[in-house]
């Protein structure tokens, strides 16, 4: 039987929601304080995606500015109804839900309009549509009695498409199955009449898990699915190699199935660095409801090909190097909170891409100047050639490995007396680390780091390849620098007003066996 390899979506990309319009499935996830916003993915089998562009990508339609990493763009779910494609997000400050946006656009590459502020309050927004075309808003919320409750709670209010704005009564949907945890990722589903409430709990760590409720009328009442939860890796042991499984999405596919999308994460000794992923389940509707994975009850690294797709329908994630010659960055490279526009630029002059230093500092919550990519393997190589030289220690410009609150950056700097060096430096929040240094004889050098189970090992190239220390793995985890995102791997340049440039002839980025 033909098969495909799970995660379809490698490296960062959580709460992924999707749609189907004919033969063309569209998939978004989160993009918290990275810039541009809310990917947006084309598929033709569910398994090899594209990107199309981005639901947010303009500064004016929402401000990133001053949000930590981990805040921003939460969980938005994409539709389609009569031509219109539909999104819907939560923006969060200070892990929690502050204002809810809808976007609409006619192609789903955009461009997008800008947001309708809904009146809402939560997170995890989602739309459905009714059989009648009536639209119905879902998300979650603190409960008002969480004693009697518990803490979360799935509300509903319906969505005049005509104004764009929420109407009509408030309607409390459920609380969970497990009335200890929040319940969250509500996505409403009709089947043979019945409506379908699908939700998460259990939080996004270890024991996330895919629960459901049932009711014969759209604003309820509903009833616990008692088979809950539908899915969940909780209670597998460490050798299971997909934890945190949850956050699902359902999919009908033009040959009569259905499939979820879900996030998980791959650890390797109780962390994980990448972040999570998209991975792709099959599910089979009885009497009772969906069944997830019907045959194994779980997620498999390896699983088989949807109805209709032809194997080997998808390549890896292969070796990938930009040189920059294009007017703009390509869709894998993101900046943090807004476009960087005026502190980097490609192609112009002799090509590749140049930083103008900036005093914006990694750890702040402004736009530093920085771009990066999400690193998709965890046996990999990262290589850029930078020129930059550098008149002050505090002016300096290379690689940065970033992941939330901590990052490694690997810098062409100077020393007190102005000799150009190479500087591995690990930050864990605003506490700075160095922990390797060497002069160099060019403003010129090949900067690399490699990661794999044990570690991120930095090493200059200057016409010898030397080696400058390497940082453990679980360094850049989830579990040791927080947040919701995965490891990032990028080109930045700090120092005071007037610091001057640094140029990037090419950044190369490779699987390793």
């Amino acid at each position: 039987m033909p098969t495909f390899s799970n995660p379809v979506l490698t490296g960062s990309h959580p709460d992924p929601s999707i749609c189907r319009v004919g033969e063309d499935f569209y998939l978004v996830t989160s993009s918290f304080a990275y810039y541009p916003g809310i990917p947006v993915l084309h598929s033709r089998d569910l398994v090899g995606w594209q990107p199309l562009g981005h639901v947010v990508d303009r500064p004016s339609q929402v401000s990133l500015t001053g949000l930590d990493v981990s805040d921003g763009l939460w969980a938005a779910t994409i539709r389609h109804h009569e031509g219109t494609f539909y999104v819907v997000v939560a923006l969060a400050r200070g892990r929690q839900g502050s204002t809810t946006y809808l976007f609409t656009a006619s192609d789903p590459a955009g461009p997008w309009s800008d947001p309708v502020v809904l009146e809402a309050e939560g997170i995890d927004p989602s739309l459905f549509f009714d059989d009648d075309g009536r639209c119905w808003f879902t998300a979650c919320r603190d409960a008002a009695e969480p004693e009697v409750t518990g803490p979360g709670e799935l509300w509903m209010r319906e969505l005049d498409l005509d104004r764009l704005a929420l109407t009509g009564p408030t309607h409390a949907l459920w609380y969970g199955a497990m009335r200890g945890a929040w319940v969250e990722a509500p996505h409403l589903y009709k089947r043979d009449g019945v409506y379908h409430l699908i939700g998460a709990e259990g939080g996004t760590e270890r024991h996330h898990a895919v629960t459901a409720a049932r009711a014969d009328a759209v604003t309820g009442p509903y009833s616990t699915d008692p088979r809950s939860p539908l899915l969940t890796h909780r209670h597998r042991g460490a050798a299971e190699p997909i934890h945190n499984v949850g956050h699902v999405d359902l999919v009908d596919t033009p040959a009569g199935e259905t499939w979820a999308v879900a996030l998980g994460v791959r650890p390797l000794d109780g962390t994980h660095t990448l972040g999570r992923e998209v991975f792709l389940v099959p599910v089979e509707w009885t009497a009772d409801g969906p069944v997830f994975a019907p045959d194994t009850g779980r997620v498999r690294l390896s699983e088989r090909l949807p109805a209709g797709t032809g194997a080997g329908a998808v390549a890896p994630v292969g070796p990938t190097r930009d040189d920059f010659g294009g007017t703009a960055l390509g869709p894998e490279w993101s900046s943090l909170r807004g476009p960087v526009g005026h502190l980097v630029s490609t192609g112009p002059g002799e090509g590749g891409l140049t930083i103008r230093l900036s005093p914006e500092p990694l750890t702040g919550t402004g736009t530093p100047a920085f771009v990066a990519r999400r690193q998709q393997h965890l046996r990999m190589r990262a290589r850029a050639r930078v020129r930059f030289t550098a008149t002050a220690p505090t002016q300096e410009a290379g690689l940065v490995v970033l992941q939330h609150a901590h990052h490694a950056t690997l810098a062409l700097t100077a020393d007190a007396s102005g000799t150009p060096h190479v500087v591995l430096t690990a930050h864990e929040a605003d506490s700075p680390t160095r922990l390797g240094a060497v002069a160099v004889t060019s403003d010129e050098v090949v900067l690399v780091v490699d990661s794999d189970e044990s570690g991120y090992t930095f090493h200059v190239e200057d016409g010898t390849w030397t080696a400058l220390g390497t940082i453990e793995r679980p360094f850049f985890s989830t579990e040791r620098a927080g947040g919701f995102v995965g490891v990032h791997l990028g080109l930045y340049g700090i120092g005071g007003a007037d610091a001057g440039e640094a140029h990037v002839h090419w950044f190369e980025y490779a699987p390793a066996r």
